[in-house]
């Protein structure tokens, strides 16, 4: 079988499928307030086109996906497409990230589809806060789509995007969470991307303060494995029943161990997150070498960081930030 290694010799075994770039929330860290023009129908690819890739990929050495968006639940027929893909050989770990709103009625077709672990985006416990930083959004679905998930047995993460003044006095709340519940916090770093540079330095948080806050309140904890695809490094408060990851982009890069691609709802492979770099290889998606082709096309001119955490940006082919916001790249 053939795999797929970058020219730094990083073996890539995951692929993130954004399979829409709809989403009813306005998150501030994902689009912009005014929202973004959606694209039409036939700009995003068919149920058909991701099954075709999919098993393109698992011919290439990709044993991992997860679906992202937008909000890839909104999709009618994204229980169909969890199904097919669960059913492709060499497939073996499938997940999806979702603002957790549409679980409360999903959540059972997909267990049974296939779907085995969510990633969960939840950057408050405050109602008024949640409908804030997601601009109109309702925590009590989310609470209840996350109760209905750990029901089913999913494996639970929750995305935590921690910014300045908005949700960084609630670390401890969060790590307080894990005590009695059987989920892994995630918290992750803002990103300068869709944003004014200016507003993001003002609002980053470098991941270092959860463990002062751990400190301040005298919480022991030790560093975990955990089964994931995730760059996040995990630990376990003493006695709790979850646990907690730092994703630290900025802080402290992890970008030498990446093993993912990432393709975006209009069928454009992106090997890095950061830069503007991108191959069209949706025209490709029924001939497998001319897929294979782009794909490795795509790996050969990755570069072994981003910008945000890279000085030799020589080193990149497109050396402009992508133009995409995160709902149109899946993250």
């Amino acid at each position: 079988m053939k795999q797929l290694y970058d020219r730094y010799d990083r073996l890539h075994n995951y692929i993130r499928i954004s399979i829409t770039d709809r989403c009813p929330l306005r998150c501030v860290y994902c689009m912009p307030k005014e929202g973004l023009p959606f694209f039409p129908t036939e700009r995003v690819l068919s149920q058909d086109e991701i099954v075709q890739m999919v098993e393109n990929f698992s011919e290439m050495g990709i044993s991992k996906v997860r679906f992202t968006g937008g909000e890839p639940l909104l999709r009618s027929d994204v229980v169909d497409i969890v199904r097919r893909v669960h059913e492709i050989p060499g497939i073996d770990d499938i997940s999806a990230t979702t603002n957790g709103l549409y679980l409360p009625r999903k959540a059972a077709a997909l267990k049974e589809a296939g779907l085995q672990r969510l990633n969960i985006s939840l950057d408050t416990f405050d109602a008024d806060r949640y409908k804030k930083i997601t601009r109109g959004g309702n925590i009590k679905q989310v609470l209840k789509g996350i109760e209905v998930a750990a029901e089913l047995g999913f494996m639970i993460k929750l995305n935590v995007v921690v910014i300045k003044g908005q949700n960084d006095d609630e670390i401890i709340d969060f790590l307080n969470y894990t005590r009695t519940h059987n989920v892994n916090i995630r918290f992750i770093e803002f990103m300068p991307i869709g944003n004014p540079l200016k507003t993001w330095q003002k609002e980053y948080v470098g991941l270092k303060s959860v463990f002062d806050v751990c400190a301040e309140n005298g919480l022991e904890y030790e560093p975990i494995e955990l089964t994931g695809n995730g760059p996040s490094e995990n630990f376990q408060i003493k006695d709790a029943v979850g646990s907690f990851g730092l994703i630290h982009p900025i802080s402290n890069k992890f970008c030498e161990t990446c093993n993912r691609l990432r393709i975006t709802p209009d069928g454009y492979v992106k090997a890095c997150l950061y830069w503007d770099e991108e191959i069209n290889i949706r025209q490709a998606i029924p001939d497998k070498e001319e897929f294979q082709r782009l794909i490795q096309k795509a790996l050969d001119n990755k570069p072994l960081n981003h910008e945000m955490a890279m000085a030799d940006a020589d080193k990149v082919v497109n050396k402009a930030p992508t133009w995409r916001h995160m709902s149109q790249i899946g993250g």
